[in-house]
């Protein structure tokens, strides 16, 4: 080991033991990763290591402080995050991430994107009247949409949100569901609303869908409409085909804005049909005025196993 030193300040000194987390864990996460010394004496934290490490510890350290001056709280999660992105590019302002705000809910928590991938596919929706979120599950594209969605409808951007799935069959049989046709589709939808009831609440909700600002259905009920003023989110956009993408691509009508989420390595479409998902990416990737973003590993912020899973099945499907 070098014998470099980088020194950081500590902002707050009621923030040491969230820095250390409980028994060291985050100090001792940081050091799986870097071949480096941290030492904490009084007002300031000491790195020594190689030059390179050393100073990229500095940088997620200063972010962690960032964090909790913004936050209060940083999760384990969030620091293998930054760990993982500073390793790949030591440039990346936290900063810019913290400060954007997508919707506060109606219990008055605050949604921001929490990290990179997640802030640039909410500033593709923002600019973009077709945006694309592609990639594994845990990445924030459905719940993300929702709240973008919402805070469309709350600055009267658009009159109505309306969220479809494809009634595709994952190993289920549809028929043998009890109920009508509703009842059927809606465990395909129930993501969504999951996501809606956590922005908006329930009451709210309901609401809204009484007065049809709000609509929740499968995709075949988009067929045959032009959708003006809207906030349309395709989800599980990976189980179309390339028939269904095109019919809803081209439901979109003045004033609306649509966002297609998916994840191309979970098709559940029958053997011998193509995902309109997976095609889409090339007939549409030179359009202007339609945006893609592709998520990794990185960006799931769901439990840290989850990365690591799908990066098992990421190096299985190689070796297949």
């Amino acid at each position: 080991m070098d014998n470099f030193e980088e020194r950081v300040l500590i902002k707050s000194q009621e923030n040491v033991s969230k820095i250390l987390g409980t028994h060291d864990k985050n100090l001792k996460t940081i050091k799986s990763y870097f071949d480096v010394n941290i030492l904490i004496r009084n007002d300031e934290i000491k790195i020594t290591g190689d030059k390179t490490s050393s100073q990229v510890v500095g940088k997620i350290l200063k972010d962690i402080m960032d964090i909790l001056d913004s936050e209060g709280e940083i999760s384990e999660q969030k620091i293998v995050y930054l760990i993982e992105a500073n390793r790949e590019k030591n440039n990346i302002n936290f900063n810019d991430i913290l400060k954007d705000i997508v919707v506060t809910t109606f219990s008055g928590r605050v949604i921001k994107p929490k990290t990179m991938g997640q802030k640039r596919y909410m500033d593709i929706i923002a600019t973009k009247d077709i945006s694309f979120g592609i990639g594994p599950a845990g990445t924030g594209k459905t719940y993300l949409a929702v709240a973008a969605a919402v805070n469309a409808l709350r600055k009267k951007e658009v009159e109505r949100i309306i969220l479809t799935r494809p009634a595709v069959e994952a190993g289920e049989k549809l028929g043998f569901l009890p109920g009508d046709l509703q009842d059927k589709v809606d465990p395909y939808l129930r993501p969504l609303y999951d996501a809606l009831f956590d922005i908006m609440g329930m009451d709210n909700f309901l609401k809204n869908v009484e007065k049809q600002v709000i609509e929740v259905a499968p995709l075949a009920y988009m067929r045959g409409r032009t959708i003006d003023s809207s906030f349309i989110i395709l989800d599980e956009a990976q189980n179309t085909t390339n028939e269904q993408m095109k019919m809803f691509l081209t439901r979109l009508g003045y004033g609306s804005r649509a966002v297609i989420t998916g994840d191309i390595t979970q098709i559940d479409l029958p053997d011998g049909k193509k995902s309109g998902l997976k095609s889409v990416i090339n007939i549409l990737k030179n359009v202007e005025g339609i945006g893609f973003m592709f998520f990794d590993t990185s960006d799931v912020v769901r439990h840290k196993l989850v990365q690591d899973i799908i990066k098992a099945y990421e190096k299985y499907e190689v070796k297949k």
